[in-house]
């Protein structure tokens, strides 16, 4: 049995069914996810390739198969998909059941993040995957500042990713504790919680963190401004009181 194929499939299973939710609307949100999902994936299953070459990483034949892609089972090109694509989902749900609400961050926190990420990664340029992991960080964070500043004071934001790390423990654990995937004790920190790397929870927030920006912003730039507070949008075409917006929209009202 391909395990590791199973748990892909089990991953993007439910976010599929629930798609047509009538208040998430979330198969209307597609072409904008995908957009996001693809190249995030180009930039992590790059580094992927090079880290399993280098032995950071490698997945157990018995239940991630024998054919290999570029060094990558098929299991794992589809984490790159599945994975962001369940998380989308998850904070497209967000957005249309939870009203938004700006969080008192500082507004230089995403640069000051970065740079401490990017410290992080040259303090440890020996432990191959802490070193990319805290790249990977500092990427998400300045990719975060240029692209979607706001959402790092979104409560939307921060419950999905809250969400997502949920799953990601859930799916992470059974891949680490099979193991499906085994790390090199050379290349990170050697800390675990439970059966997953610490580093793996970086990992986890830069692609999600990624994915999400890069969906905003196609999305918002397919369907014009973000609502003003105050002001709601649904799947039958409700807005804001002076003006309708697209059918399409997530509810996302914001309290004053």
């Amino acid at each position: 049995m391909n395990l590791y194929l199973l748990i892909n499939l089990l991953v993007v299973l439910f976010p599929l069914l629930l798609s047509f939710d009538r208040r998430v609307v979330f198969y209307r949100q597609w072409a904008a996810a995908f957009k996001a999902i693809l190249p995030v994936a180009a930039v992590f299953i790059a580094q992927d390739i090079y880290a399993t070459a280098a032995g950071h990483w490698s997945f157990s034949p018995r239940y991630a198969g024998t054919l290999k892609i570029l060094g990558l089972p098929p299991g794992e090109w589809l984490f790159f998909l599945s994975v962001p694509f369940a998380s989308i989902f998850v904070y497209a749900c967000v957005r249309g059941y939870q009203r938004e609400k700006t969080l008192p961050v500082p507004r230089g926190s995403a640069l000051v993040l970065a740079g401490i990420a990017l410290i992080g990664a040259g303090l440890f340029h020996g432990r191959g995957y802490t070193f990319w992991v805290m790249l990977l960080t500092s990427l998400a964070f300045l990719v975060l500042r240029l692209l979607q500043p706001r959402l790092l004071r979104s409560l939307n934001f921060w419950t999905a990713i809250v969400i997502s790390y949920l799953a990601f423990a859930l799916v992470n654990g059974v891949l680490t504790a099979v193991p499906v995937v085994s790390y090199g004790p050379e290349a990170n920190w050697g800390l675990r919680i439970g059966s997953i790397p610490l580093e793996d929870f970086f990992y986890s927030f830069a692609l999600l963190s990624l994915n999400f920006s890069l969906f905003r912003l196609f999305l918002d730039g397919n369907q014009g401004p973000s609502p003003q507070d105050g002001s709601y949008t649904g799947p039958e075409g409700q807005g804001s009181t002076d003006r309708p917006l697209a059918p399409y929209r997530f509810m996302e009202r914001k309290d004053r």
